[in-house]
Order: C-alpha cells, then structure tokens, then sequence
C-alpha cells in the first residue's frame, strides 16, 4: 500500500541579519504548509550567514542552546500551528566554549525529538569550521516523526559512507543533508555523492544548499537543492543555482520496499569482514 509523504526543502540567500533570515524561514514554512508541505528542511546553519568562511571570535555570539533557545522554541510554535516536522540546522552552544553544528529535529505537534550534531568537520580554505564546532558526538540517530523515519547529515558528512549506512542501519526512510558548500569546489560531487548514497543504502535524500556570494568571502554558493530516490532519480526538478527556492515534492514511500526487495544489500552486507575500516 502506498505512503506518499510531501516533504520541502527551502534554499535562501543570507539577507544581512538574524532576524529577518529567521522571519524568511517562517514564512517558508507557512508557504510549504500551504501547498501540503508534512516535513521540511532548512539549509546548514540556517539564520545566518555562512560565517566559517573567517575564522572570527565574533561569530560565537550566533551559538545558541538547543533545545531551551529561542529559535527552537519559536520553530516549535510554527511546527505545532501547521503541523509540519521541521529540522533546524543551527549552531549550539551546549555550555560557553562548547560549539557545535546542530540539526534540531521538531515533530509535526511542536515536540522537540532531538539533534543530531555535525561529526565530520573541514578546516580547509574558505570552510575554517574547526575554528567554530567541536566534532558530534551524538551518533547518528534516527528520528521516529509524524512521517516516518527521518535522519540528518550535515554537509561536509557527505563525503563519509559510514554515516550514511549508519543511518539506514537505524531505519531512516528519508535523511536531510543541509549544506553550504560552493560553486567550483564540489560542484562535481553534489548531484553524484547524494543519489549514490540513497542508492546505497535504499532511501530518499533531500540535499539543500544555499544560494548567492556573502560578504564574508568569495565562496559561491550554487542552490541546486534536490530530492532523489532510492534508485538515484531526482524527485521532480533540481533547484535553481542562483534564485531562492522552495521545493515541495511527493515521495512514495513504497518505492523502499520494492527497491529493498530487489537489492538485498542489508541481508548481504557482510560486517565481520569491515573491522580494518574502524582501524585509526
């Protein structure tokens, strides 16, 4: 029987200040809703600018708890008024000096079900995020929602398989990859990595980048936000690369049973022979 599950991904430029970034990503939401939207995710670091493109003290000042902040809490509201499971990439501050790169996963009642942080993090030109977060230390949990199974890696995870599986290993039927990452860089990696991993591990993934150049750099950040499927189809059109976006696609949830039953890649995974990969 099939279960189709309307899911949103909203990519923006940085507008030039936390409030008014936040009030753009609530009427995102309110939009989503409107056309049917049951789950949604923002881009990495959402309410504002990319800033690990410097390696600058003052950005601190953006970390904020997770889930006792006021962005939670706002959102939380907004999830429980249209009924829509939100996932929040932010920056937390888990005590003063303990940073991390956060997705706050919101259920569709406003209930808060956890975070998933950032494990793998870059410190190469134009992305100094050591500077600013300490690696996760939260696994990578699954997130049981009012749509299903829902996981989150963020970013930079991407180019690391093991979280990936990790993740379809705990059940995820859909995993969120919120992203800053630049034209020129990656650009060659972005429509290949995401749709290798959902054929993989046989899931949906919704890839979301941001669009435009900040001020804080030369970074190009090129949109191009997608759904694929398990079979590595792109769900309805990719995004613009330049414009702000909202993407509402249907994904069929029935496609995971029948593309599971036709690759048995869990039943034959074979991970008495994978101990060397966990060697330092």
């Amino acid at each position: 029987m099939s279960r189709v599950i309307r899911a949103a991904l909203f990519q923006t430029a940085w507008t030039g200040d936390k409030e008014s970034m936040i009030q753009v990503h609530e009427q995102a939401v309110r939009d989503a809703a409107a056309q049917g939207a049951q789950v949604m995710c923002f881009q990495e670091l959402f309410y504002g600018p990319y800033f690990c493109q410097v390696q600058d003290p003052e950005f601190y000042a953006y970390a904020e708890r997770v889930p006792d902040g006021p962005i939670v809490e706002r959102f939380q509201r907004l999830a429980r008024e249209h009924g829509v499971v939100l996932v929040l990439p932010m920056y937390e501050e888990e005590q003063p000096g303990v940073l991390y790169n956060t997705a706050a996963v919101i259920d569709a009642d406003g209930s808060y079900l956890g975070k998933y942080r950032k494990t793998h993090i870059p410190q190469v030109r134009g992305f100094w995020e050591k500077f600013y977060f300490r690696p996760g230390n939260s696994g990578w949990p699954v997130f049981d929602t009012a749509v299903g199974k829902v996981g989150v890696y963020i970013c930079y995870d991407r180019h690391f398989p093991e979280g990936w599986r990790a993740l379809g290993l705990e059940g995820a039927e859909i995993v969120f990859n919120p992203s800053a990452t630049s034209r020129g860089l990656s650009g060659y990696l972005w429509q290949l990595e995401q749709p290798a991993a959902a054929v993989a591990n046989e899931y949906f993934v919704g890839a979301i980048n941001r669009v435009g150049v900040e001020e804080l750099g030369d970074n190009d950040f090129y949109g191009t936000s997608y759904f694929v499927d398990p079979e590595a189809r792109f769900v309805g059109e990719v995004a613009s690369d330049k414009e702000t976006e909202l993407v509402v696609r249907d994904l069929d949830m029935a496609r995971l049973r029948e593309v599971r039953d036709r690759w048995q890649f869990y039943r034959d995974r074979a991970p008495g022979a994978y101990s060397p990969l966990t060697a330092p």
